[in-house]
């Protein structure tokens, strides 16, 4: 596309909130015009491994159904339309004096972090052509019950003073992700990074899971995180330089799949 606007589509999803060592966020990415080809694809791999039930890392221990997220994570890595992203914070690291002493506005500036970062590189490689953003995210887990509200906001707010570029995420939309196959995926690979970091996959088949993402990244498994320009799946972990050093330093991603040169 050498004309026109570029529309994406971006469904979030978060986990560890429920005092974990970490939390984190997670966000699938892909063209808007590539809606239909996604949900008429994962359809088809629905039918063909006879799986009727939601995408979700907490669902994935079943080996009745390994063979379900290996052609997933297969079809994910081969669609060079589709991206994955996430932060991962450690939630002892995290200072609530500059949060007005509140772990729950924490986690909502840092989810603002990721996606207002995420659109800034989008933004900045294609500086010459107008470009809009499309939110979808599972109820953000938060005492106030505008979040979704107030992430879009501040994040419009945040991107229009960086970049000029006024209402650049266009919709932001609240569903459950019952409803939503990208959340669900955004889910499943978060929940896969986290618990990696957390230490807590619960199953033989989870870990089978993990290592086979890692292998398509080119990783022995997934405790490390990416540098910013990896663009297929990126793993930001946010951490305090005044603390020390790094609990992981960044790791290159060597795609099973490579990407095409990005054009600018």
């Amino acid at each position: 596309m050498d004309s026109g606007k570029l529309k994406w589509h971006i469904a979030c999803d978060e986990s560890g909130t429920d005092g974990a060592k970490y939390y984190g966020f997670g966000s699938l990415w892909m063209k808007w015009q590539r809606r239909g080809d996604f949900t008429r694809e994962i359809n088809q791999l629905r039918k063909f491994h006879n799986f009727d039930r939601e995408i979700k890392w907490k669902k994935s221990h079943d080996r009745k159904y390994f063979n379900f997220y290996e052609d997933l994570i297969d079809y994910f890595f081969k669609k060079n339309w589709l991206a994955f992203h996430c932060i991962l914070i450690r939630k002892s690291i995290v200072n609530k004096d500059f949060h007005e002493g509140d772990y729950d506005l924490a986690r909502r500036k840092h989810f603002n972090e990721l996606i207002t970062n995420k659109i800034g590189n989008v933004l900045k490689a294609h500086r010459n052509r107008e470009c809009e953003f499309r939110v979808d995210v599972d109820p953000i887990a938060s005492r106030y019950k505008k979040a979704d509200e107030e992430f879009h906001i501040i994040a419009n707010h945040k991107l229009k003073k960086s970049y000029g570029i006024d209402k650049a995420i266009g919709t932001v939309i609240t569903k459950d992700s019952k409803n939503s196959e990208q959340i669900q995926i955004s889910d499943f690979f978060l929940g896969a990074v986290l618990s990696a970091w957390q230490g807590k996959a619960s199953s033989p088949q989870k870990m089978k899971i993990q290592r086979l993402i890692s292998n398509y990244i080119g990783w022995p498994h997934l405790n490390f995180d990416t540098y910013p320009s990896a663009r297929k799946f990126n793993i930001w972990y946010f951490y305090d330089r005044s603390l020390g050093p790094r609990e992981v330093e960044p790791r290159n991603v060597s795609l099973r799949y490579p990407l095409p040169t990005r054009r600018t």
